[in-house]
């Protein structure tokens, strides 16, 4: 007689499942790779996360909703535009590059490369994340401009552009193993570009 399948907690198994893509990507993850990660059959799976890519969305949010919402929570709290983006570098140099087997640079840029034309959701979704995150930064070097932080001249969107790429190169240099003490190095000519 077969016995109930045991419980699972399914904020442990996302969490896993987001530190796999985090770590591999989309494409790099497979239904197989997650069954040994989650410790869970596929059937149970499907069950609880619906697909494959319903699990990554999850997954997405779940890194957006806490490690990956740095850059906004800066952006809410920091006193000046200025004082934004430096926090944005430094939280985002401390969490690309964290010690130990954590998966290193940011998960919605890691995730973004080399999708196959039936993963187009999932490639548009990692986009709309980038553009939504770039656009907060040009909303907040706008209010600079208006509240004269910065000079009237000033190219909002693209100062917005120009952070988002130093995040963006943050995030591959650290998959790359460019150490904390090398992008920390970077920060002050970010700051004076500014």
């Amino acid at each position: 007689m077969a016995g109930r399948p045991r419980e699972f907690d399914r904020g442990e198994a996302l969490a896993k499942a987001r530190d796999l893509f985090w770590a591999r990507g989309y494409e790099g993850v497979s239904m197989a790779d997650l069954v040994g990660e989650l410790d869970l059959a596929s059937a149970r799976i499907y069950a609880a996360f619906g697909s494959k890519q319903a699990l990554f969305r999850e997954a997405v949010g779940l890194y957006q909703a806490n490690e990956g919402g740095f850059a906004l929570r800066a952006l809410e709290e920091a006193p000046s535009a200025r004082a934004a983006v430096e926090r944005i570098l430094m939280d985002a140099i401390e969490l690309y590059t964290r010690d130990g087997d954590a998966p290193k640079g940011c998960m919605i840029v890691s995730a973004a490369v080399n999708f196959a034309s039936e993963n187009q959701a999932v490639r548009d979704l990692l986009a709309d994340h980038r553009r939504a995150q770039t656009a907060a930064l040009i909303a907040r070097f706008q209010q600079a401009v208006s509240e004269a932080e910065l000079e009237p001249d000033a190219d909002a969107e693209a100062l917005g552009d120009f952070v988002a790429l130093a995040l963006h190169g943050l995030s591959v240099q650290a998959r790359d193993g460019v150490s904390r003490k090398r992008l920390l190095a970077t920060v002050p000519m970010v700051m004076a570009a500014l």
